[in-house]
């Protein structure tokens, strides 16, 4: 009789336990992204001579909302300790918009590559992502550690929480079961960390497909990059051509991000 008892009580404790979650499929996110100014620039004459007028890193906000499979995410603001200067140069970045439809499969975005807003539109991309056992709280929520490859070469770390129902996350990052919250791309020197999330307050008419009208998909934006990238100049320097070689490709992954 008491073992009865004993797990009828059972029964409803973990009853009342699984009731008690909340995954939350609605809410805005906020990303800090920081980016390091001095090692993203690389070195050379002109990137040598400006470098010590230069902040070691540059960090803007950005906001996700989303709401069930749909989401977008955009520029909010500068920290308010970017000097203005800084802000110009980067001003274009502003203008960068993604959205994604989960369900449907469909993704948008508008890429401002050197003074020019790009229309992308595609289906969502595959990433490959490997698992691990390592955990992080992030804003607050459980997260995992996750790592896949782009572009053949560039390692990325994130970590993700399943708490948060959306398989999205800052940016061009997606394809985890939950939401990314923090991610790191040491090759581009930056990463992205959530501040806050908010579940209240959620502007859902916000997230919709953009006004788009001439749009290229994916190979076409990778093969614009490689083309507007072929005349870079080049060096009789091993040393200093590699690092050419690598600022070109740091631009064509970031414009593809």
């Amino acid at each position: 009789m008491k073992t009865k008892i004993f797990f009828i009580v059972l029964s409803f404790f973990l009853f009342f336990k699984v009731e008690a979650q909340h995954f939350i499929s609605k809410a805005v996110i906020e990303y800090e992204v920081k980016a390091n100014v001095k090692k993203t620039m690389g070195s050379g004459a002109f990137a040598d001579m400006i470098k010590d007028k230069m902040p070691e890193f540059k960090t803007a906000y950005y906001k996700l909302t989303f709401s069930n499979d749909q989401s977008i995410y955009k520029f909010d603001h500068w920290n308010d300790k970017i000097p203005e200067f800084l802000k110009r140069w980067y001003q274009s970045e502003e203008n960068n918009i993604w959205y994604y439809n989960y369900s449907s499969d469909k993704c948008a975005m508008q890429k401002n590559v050197e003074g020019n807003n790009l229309q992308i539109s595609d289906s969502v991309p595959k990433l490959n992502w490997k698992l691990s056992n390592e955990n992080r709280i992030i804003a607050g929520f459980n997260c995992r550690k996750a790592q896949a490859i782009l572009f053949d070469s560039v390692y990325v770390f994130a970590f993700y929480t399943e708490e948060i129902t959306l398989p999205g996350g800052p940016a061009s990052f997606h394809g985890l079961p939950g939401t990314i919250l923090g991610i790191t791309v040491p090759r581009l020197y930056t990463s992205w960390i959530a501040t806050k999330v908010s579940v209240t307050s959620v502007n859902e008419d916000a997230i919709k497909p953009l006004n788009q009208k001439k749009t290229m998909d994916y190979k076409q934006l990778e093969a614009l990059m490689h083309d507007r990238t072929k005349d870079w100049y080049s060096s009789d320097d091993a040393d200093e051509n590699k690092e050419i070689q690598q600022q070109k490709a740091r631009f064509i992954w970031g414009s593809l991000l």
